[in-house]
């Protein structure tokens, strides 16, 4: 049955809903845990000790934060693998391009998948930078993220690369969060103009929000 669901275009529009909304819920408590920034150094480096420890003592150190980590990294793969099947469906079930574009297809529309490959970019680029310290400037230090984000920050690509990513992002969510609960069948004629509204709050807020965080360490502000 799970790989008759799977095989149908239905079926990976609902993996692709319920992935993407798995996301999205990361996304707000990723925001507001990045706002805490603005509290302080130690405000923020207690709040990303304090994710090393949820759960204690049932859960081991770290237990929570990677089993959270593994539900994403199931979330952004199911998502992405369904969106390129679903995509060389499209393709093949037209094969010509159309003459004209559909008047109504709204940018965000028209760049889902070019955002798509951008935040996936991202993603790699963001594990490496402030997760792994990889390819962090400055000096890498663990246990100091506060330090760690106004490095990133405090230079030209880690704002440059951040910001078209978190604009692809709100993109993404202004055209997908509508999509999604119409996958799902939360979408009716009464209720279309509740959820696009929604999608552009939502959309809104988290691009401000995760903005918020280098335009602070490019003023000023956060230091």
């Amino acid at each position: 049955m799970a790989r008759t669901v799977w095989d149908s275009t239905v079926g990976k529009k609902t993996v692709m809903a319920v992935s993407g909304l798995v996301m999205l819920l990361y996304l707000v408590a990723h925001m507001i845990g990045n706002l805490k920034i603005f509290f302080g150094t130690e405000e923020f480096n207690h709040y990303a000790h304090w994710l090393r420890t949820v759960g204690e003592p049932f859960m081991h150190y770290e237990w929570t934060l990677w089993l959270i980590r593994v539900v994403l990294v199931v979330a952004v793969v199911a998502h992405a693998v369904s969106a390129y099947q679903l995509s060389r469906r499209d393709i093949k079930a037209r094969p010509s391009k159309y003459v004209h574009r559909k008047k109504r297809a709204s940018y965000a529309t028209r760049t889902m998948r070019w955002g798509g490959i951008i935040l996936a970019l991202f993603i790699v680029w963001h594990i490496l930078d402030l997760t792994t310290g990889t390819v962090h400037h400055g000096g890498f230090e663990t246990g100091k993220p506060y330090q760690n984000v106004v490095d990133t920050f405090s230079t030209w690509y880690g704002n440059a690369i951040y910001i078209v990513a978190v604009l692809a992002v709100g993109l993404h969510i202004r055209h997908g969060f509508w999509s999604a609960a119409q996958t799902l069948g939360a979408g009716s004629r009464t209720r279309d103009r509740v959820l696009k509204t929604t999608a552009n709050v939502l959309a809104l807020l988290l691009t401000i929000g995760f903005v918020a965080v280098p335009v602070g360490v490019m003023t000023g502000v956060v230091s």
